[in-house]
């Protein structure tokens, strides 16, 4: 195969000969060819006119030969192109290091999203809810070649968000990779890849859309009229929306002809395109952080899907794969799994890099040195790594040459410092020359980009080699950009600071206003600083000063500057500063602040190495007694936290143990930590039913048993919560839904989760609802299967005997494990217990029947003596309290319990009985097969000679241990 660049030249005569009309076998002059048919089976017909009305004939071997021309043209672009992409994306960079992708490649957690989940979302929250997805997630994981087969008919855009560093721009350049090479996706014909990155360059110009693919790819020069784009199967991917900026408008009434025949901006075609304005047909691929995936509205988005990085398995199979010492691998995975913030971060692949870095050179050079936990002195020594890896790695003069326009190494990272602030100010990830010019960088020469600074710098040549610049992650630059701040504040430099004291534009409450209303003075503590850094981190509604916070935080640490000796003028001693910060940052986290803000400040204080907070929360969830005081909400939320990122289980957990009622919701997340979740009477209603169903499928949940009674849930609540309890997650044993308002409706949601082999359930509440015996109907259906239900409440569910007839077909089945069932409290009448005795004469499992208060008499009784009598019958226990059974009942009943029944326990509370009834009993007592334990005759007229005749029993060998 010929090279790119003979094979553009080649392309380029062709194309020359055929779009001047003239024929290369014949010197005949037709019109620009324009193929039909395909062209990849060689099924292609050329239609040419002259400039005249009428259709000039051609000679049919000038037809054909113009005809193989303009084949081979697009054959010849096409293979040409796709060798091109080849290069571009085989190639992955770690740092200065350069590697194949296909060697180094370790696979990453992908699954299709939720658009309701597209909006402006905080950007470190995301990180860890990422992980925890990881961890809970049911989700079948989606590989990058696979995308465009998962959309559905006339769906063209797939839309995939993660957080930066993640690896999204590593799928894509995997998608286009295994394409090139031919192992995926061979239906496509064509893929453009489109950095926004590189778009960014050229906002200055209109263009059709051939011309602006023509920047990217000059081989496409002459084929725009043949039927690349009507015939061919095209993907655009538009790589990094977040880092956009174009000012895109889907609402813009522009014409779709208007756009296809007229140059317009470079906006209006990327809009096209996703509208369908511009070809159609083709698909196309946007990748984005979570923060810009809400620019395009969800109602053009085929298909939604989600880059989660590394799983745990992952994490570990990457470190395994890049520290080729295999001790040093299982101590540094060890270490990691210790800290659980290194820990979460580290599903981020990028940095996993660092990770490694950092851990590989400091065990080496002392195995037993304690390794650094916060994330400020992991980012402090990978600093210091690169800057002493300098001169191992390039030559003297290299050096010379990398620092010339420079200066030494100090004002190289200042610069760059610099530069990560005034950038982070404005959220940008992405550079451009103009950016480092501002910030006293000259770019002139490749050797300016060598050395040190390559190794947390990237540049790229972007089209017509204009550059564009960015920090290997996004972490790196909030980290300099802390630095930076510091530096400022060492050097007295307030007016780099003016960022801090500006006034707030909202939600910031009158008492911290106090701190914004006056310029930064030369003599500004180090404390004010700090408290004007967390207020406006706070402000960010996207948290992108939640992690410069953090680092700020830890380089004010003496023993982080003693670190940054070669990199700052002097040291300060900080000790009272940062006990006034904490102090402060505890104060904050007692107001009304969000949940992202408290994680955050929690996260600030370990930082700056105070575990006080950690060590309050642990005490809440150690004491059996409520602890004194409420927590706030804020303490809430870092409860939830601590809880969330615990590897240990809660036996049990209560919130009214902790908190008043209005954050009751907030802890519901905290629900998968514990064995046992009380939740009744909390005022939860159906909205918080989505949050306890992922928690249910959760895959590290540890819950088993969950109340969540007398709340407002209704039937919409537990439609919710049907795909929690139908994960294969879920391990939940016991779950408690009395009194939520719920109807039949809930009963087919429950019936379908019984139904299913995954279900775990052995005990259901649903007393207290108004279910009926429609309700009933439906439940029995799913326990008829081979649920594995063992215990089913029923009282006060406005059932009748039409409800005794269902239960009863259930108890009939082979497949049923119920051993207790609690109808009280309901309508049945003697009707419903003479239809529930057909299945309790079966070889049903039932031990427990509760009939208490149903409206029964003497004839009920003659129906369960039957029952009692019968060989097959597993009852141990049976309440009957509350029914006008009368002594006639007692008798009837003392038949079936003199035979050699099973039944140890028999209620007969306020049934009308007199000391006939005892008389009965006291030859049951008597009875040698009698297995009788527990008796209540509470509430009846015995009078003094019932009692008598019952002792006449009890002084027999009767078994019996409690009377009442």
């Amino acid at each position: 195969m010929a090279s790119g660049e003979e094979q553009l030249k080649h392309n380029q005569v062709q194309k020359s000969s055929v779009h001047t009309g003239v024929s290369a076998q014949t010197g005949g002059t037709v019109n620009a060819p324009v193929l039909t048919g395909n062209i990849f089976t060689g099924s292609v017909t050329v239609i040419g006119s002259t400039a005249g009305h009428e259709p000039q004939k051609v000679p049919e071997t000038a037809e054909k030969d113009t005809e193989k021309q303009a084949d081979l043209i697009l054959k010849n672009f096409l293979q040409t192109h796709k060798s091109n992409l080849k290069k571009k994306a085989e190639r992955i960079f770690e740092g200065k290091e350069e590697a194949d992708l296909q060697v180094v490649y370790t696979e990453l957690f992908i699954t299709e999203g939720d658009m309701k989940e597209v909006h402006q979302e905080h950007e470190i929250l995301k990180i860890d809810d990422a992980f925890n997805k990881n961890k809970q997630t049911q989700d079948k994981p989606i590989q990058c070649n696979d995308i465009f087969t998962l959309l559905r008919d006339k769906e063209k855009i797939v839309l995939t968000k993660g957080v930066a560093g993640i690896g999204k721009t590593v799928s894509v350049h995997k998608f286009i990779l295994d394409w090139a090479e031919g192992a995926a996706n061979q239906d496509i014909h064509c893929v453009f890849l489109l950095p926004f990155r590189e778009i960014n360059l050229m906002t200055n110009k209109d263009f059709s859309l051939h011309e602006l693919l023509l920047e990217f790819y000059p081989e496409l020069e002459g084929l725009e009229k043949t039927n690349l784009y009507e015939k061919c199967k095209l993907v655009f991917i538009f790589d990094g929306l977040d880092e956009s900026r174009l000012a895109l408008n889907f609402k813009s009434r522009t014409s779709p002809r208007a756009i296809v025949k007229k140059r317009s901006s470079v906006d209006m075609l990327f809009t096209g395109l996703v509208k369908g304005n511009l070809l159609p047909s083709a698909l196309v691929w946007v990748t984005s952080r979570p923060a810009a995936a809400n620019q395009i509205p969800p109602q053009y988005v085929g298909l939604f899907t989600e880059v989660r990085g590394f799983t745990d398995r992952q994490k570990e199979e990457y470190f395994r794969k890049t520290i080729t010492n295999k001790s040093l691998a299982e101590r540094i995975i060890s270490h990691i799994k210790t800290s659980r913030s290194l820990y979460i971060m580290c599903h981020i692949p990028v940095f996993c890099w660092i990770t490694a870095t950092v851990l590989q050179d400091i065990l080496i050079k002392n195995s037993t040195e304690n390794i650094s936990t916060t994330l400020t002195e992991m980012y402090i020594h990978f600093l210091l790594i690169q800057m002493n890896t300098k001169s191992q790695k390039y030559d003297e003069q290299e050096e010379r040459e990398s620092t010339k326009n420079l200066g030494s190494n100090r004002e190289v990272i200042r610069k760059l410092a610099k530069l990560a602030f005034e950038q982070l100010k404005e959220e940008n990830i992405v550079f451009y020359e103009k950016d480092l010019t501002a910030c006293g960088i000259i770019v002139s020469k490749d050797t300016e980009f060598t050395g040190m600074i390559a190794e947390i710098f990237r540049k790229e040549n972007g089209l017509h080699e204009k550059k564009v610049f960015s920090f290997v992650h996004l972490s790196v630059q909030e980290f300099l950009a802390a630095v930076h701040v510091f530096i400022c504040y060492l050097e007295k430099n307030m007016q780099e600071l003016q960022f801090f004291f500006d006034k707030p534009k909202k939600n910031i409450t009158l008492q911290k206003l106090r701190f914004f209303f006056h310029k930064p003075k030369e003599n500004t503590t180090l404390q004010k600083l700090m408290q004007k850094a967390v207020n406006k981190a706070m402000e960010s509604q996207r948290g992108h000063l939640d992690l410069f916070l953090r680092f700020l935080m830890g380089i004010t640490l003496e023993s982080s500057q003693d670190l940054l000796q070669g990199l700052i003028t002097h040291t300060e001693d900080t000790t009272e500063s940062i006990t006034q910060t904490t102090q402060y940052i505890k104060q904050v986290q007692d107001e009304g602040i969000s949940d992202e803000a408290s994680v955050n400040l929690f996260y600030c204080l370990l930082e700056l190495k105070d575990h006080s907070l950690y060590d309050e929360i642990q005490k809440y969830l150690s004491s059996d007694a409520h602890p004194g005081r409420d927590l706030s909400s804020s303490m809430c939320s870092v409860l939830i936290y601590i809880l969330l990122m615990s590897e240990k289980e809660l036996e049990e957990f209560k919130p009214k143990r902790f908190t008043s009622q209005e954050n009751y919701k907030r802890l519901i997340p905290a629900m998968r930590c514990c064995r046992k979740a009380l939740f009744n009477s909390c005022g939860l209603d159906e909205t918080c039913c989505e949050s306890i169903s992922l928690a249910l499928q959760s895959s590290d949940s540890h819950l088993r048993e969950l109340d969540l009674s007398i709340n407002v849930l209704q039937d919409s609540g537990v439609k919710l919560l049907y795909d929690g309890l139908k994960s294969s997650h879920c391990q939940l044993n016991i779950l408690r839904l009395s009194l939520c308002n719920l109807t039949a409706e809930s009963c087919e949601s429950l019936s379908s989760v019984l139904q299913s082999s995954s279900s775990c359930l052995r005990e259901l509440d649903l007393s207290n609802n108004d279910l009926q015996d429609s309700g009933v109907k439906l439940l029995s259906d799913g326990l008829k299967t081979n649920c594995q239900l063992q215990i089913l409440r029923l009282s006060l569910c406005n059932l009748t005997a039409e409800s005794c007839e269902s239960l009863s077909s259930v108890l009939q089945s082979s497949s049923s494990c119920l051993r207790e069932l609690d109808l009280s409290n309901n309508d049945l009448q003697d009707t419903g217990v003479k239809l529930l005795s057909d299945g309790l004469k079966t070889n049903c499992q039932l031990q427990i029947l509760r009939l208490s208060l149903c409206n029964l008499t003497a004839e009920s009784c003659e129906s369960l003596s039957s029952v009692l009598q019968s060989s097959s019958s597993c009852l141990r226990e049976l309440d009957l309290s509350n029914n006008d059974l009368q002594d006639t009942g007692v008798k009837l009943l003392s038949d079936g319990l003199k035979t050699n029944c099973q039944l140890q326990i028999l209620r007969l509370s306020l049934c009308n009985l007199t000391a006939e009834s005892c008389e009965s009993l006291s030859s049951v007592l008597q009875s040698s097969s009698s297995r009788m334990r527990e008796l209540d005759l509470s509430n009846n007229d015995l009078q003094d000679s019932g009692v008598k005749l019952l002792s006449d029993g009890l002084k027999t060998n009767c078994q019996l241990q409690i009377l009442r």
